[in-house]
């Protein structure tokens, strides 16, 4: 026996339950009936695909409809993932000259530095050299008395060269200024701190002699933090770059934080299928930490044309790196510069978008899915006792509710409890079903009598239940 034939049998079994149900499921304290529930040809005309149910019939079998309905629903994308420094954030401190590491004025890790302040002290006889020519060149700029044009541009240039020179080795302007005017010479080199932040590295001892490149430091500032989450393939469509996340710590469980979606990674990762998605989070308190176990969630739905509907950047302009930079009108970013685009190129809804523009939504429970079919039971709007099967095209589920691309409208009742009942005894009847989308003929084994006459295709069948207390 094939499997469709397997699938068939027990679809007519459970019909065969369905029916055996309506006739002992009578209440016991009711008189027998004197005509029983039966299976007959409808004496009106029903498509192929139609079924009559009795009141009675809808009832024990709780048959429940709902209406077709043209509304937003948002979606929940759960993911996981981790706490991570901001890696635009991150500076490494490195030695810009050759020589000896004279003093490390922090010497472990977990300080917290300010800019301008100073980190470490490098010996360097080059550094002495670079000074020598510093002072000459200036010396020279200011005993020209030649009125030589040439020659004063000559010096002035030497002179701009060792001021570059110095000032590409770590020197500040205000160094190189005290170095021209004192005349004095050191052969010691200070490093000080760009930006703000917590010593999470350091790579070197005090006493040691290092090339030019070798890192010293690395400082990270982590009054922001990126917050890497793993999404599942089958979620990638509800999220866009700008969304709203929040998430939850283990550290702290009943504290929301937020932030938005700046970056989905462009490659899937095959073993796990899921895409990496970074989040930019403010961290103005400290209380996030690098390495932080979190759990995420984005409330996301999309209107008929597949776009986000999020009224909070409706109309907004966004920038393409900063997605915390979000104005009322164009213009360029605070933090990088760039243009900002407009939400509605990243995919989300234009604000004067307005409710005829919300998809048509039945729920989870009504439609029969079986590979890539889906059909629902739509009750007749003359007669509610009679059903109709349909096949539908299903958009994306959101929570407990599928999108509904065509096939329905709205205002139409769909079975929401009981679709496979009435699905069984469609196929029973060979009918066109769930399993058996052309119909077919009767279930192997499904004899009642010894002379059964099955309802030929074209004829529809329905299910009534009669009852007669002797009136």
């Amino acid at each position: 026996m094939t499997k469709q034939r397997l699938l068939i049998f027990a679809a007519g079994i459970m019909g065969a339950g369905f029916l055996l149900g309506l006739w002992f499921g009578q209440d016991s304290n009711t008189p027998p009936p004197d005509r029983t529930t039966y299976i007959a040809a409808s004496p009106e005309e029903l498509g192929p695909r139609q079924l009559r149910l009795s009141p009675t019939a809808m009832k024990l079998a709780e048959i429940q409809t709902t209406a077709v309905e043209k509304r937003f629903v948002a979606n929940e994308i759960r993911m996981v993932g981790k706490v991570d420094y901001d890696e635009t954030r991150v500076a490494t401190i490195s030695a810009w000259i050759p020589g000896r590491l004279e003093r490390l004025y922090v010497d472990y890790t977990g300080v917290s530095v300010q800019p301008g302040d100073h980190l470490v002290s490098i010996y360097s006889p080059d550094l002495y050299i670079a000074q020598q020519e510093l002072m000459q060149a200036a010396q020279a700029v200011a005993a020209e008395i030649s009125g030589n044009q040439r020659i004063q541009e000559r010096n002035a240039a030497t002179l701009q060269a060792t001021r570059e020179k110095l000032r590409l080795w770590g020197l500040t302007p205000e160094q190189i200024g005290r170095i021209e005017q004192s005349r004095e010479l050191s052969d010691l080199l200070t490093i000080y701190s760009p930006i703000s932040g917590i010593i999470i590295h350091k790579q070197a001892l005090e006493g040691m002699y290092v090339k030019t490149g070798d890192h010293i430091y690395t400082i990270a500032d982590l009054s922001q933090l990126w917050v890497r989450l793993d999404a599942y393939e089958s979620d990638l469509s509800w999220l866009h770059y700008g969304q709203e996340v929040e998430f939850v710590t283990e550290a702290y469980p009943g504290k929301p934080f937020r932030g938005r979606i700046a970056f989905i990674d462009p490659v899937l990762n095959p073993d796990t299928r899921t895409v990496k998605v970074r989040v930019n989070v403010p961290n103005p308190e400290g209380q996030l930490k690098p390495g932080m176990f979190v759990r995420a969630i984005v409330h996301a739905s999309v209107n008929t044309e597949g776009k986000i509907d999020d009224p909070a950047l409706a109309g907004k302009w966004i920038s393409p790196m900063h997605p915390e930079i979000i104005r009322d009108q164009p213009g360029a970013c605070d933090v990088c510069g760039l243009p900002l685009v407009s939400t509605e190129s990243l995919g989300y809804a234009t604000a004067d978008m307005a409710q005829s523009s919300a998809p048509l939504i039945i729920p989870a429970s009504a439609p029969l899915i079986t590979g890539k079919r889906a059909v629902v039971y739509v009750a007749d709007a003359n007669d509610p006792g009679i059903f109709e099967g349909r096949e539908i095209v299903l958009g994306p589920r959101a929570g407990n509710f599928y999108h509904v691309l065509s096939g329905l409208q709205e205002g139409e009742q769909v079975v929401v409890h009981g679709a496979f009942k009435i699905d069984s005894e469609i196929q029973i009847q060979a009918g066109p079903s769930m399993m058996s989308p052309e119909g077919g003929g009767p279930v192997p084994g499904h004899d009642h009598g010894a002379t059964p006459t099955p309802a030929p295709r074209s004829s529809p069948v329905s299910v009534e239940v009669h009852t007669d207390h002797g009136n």
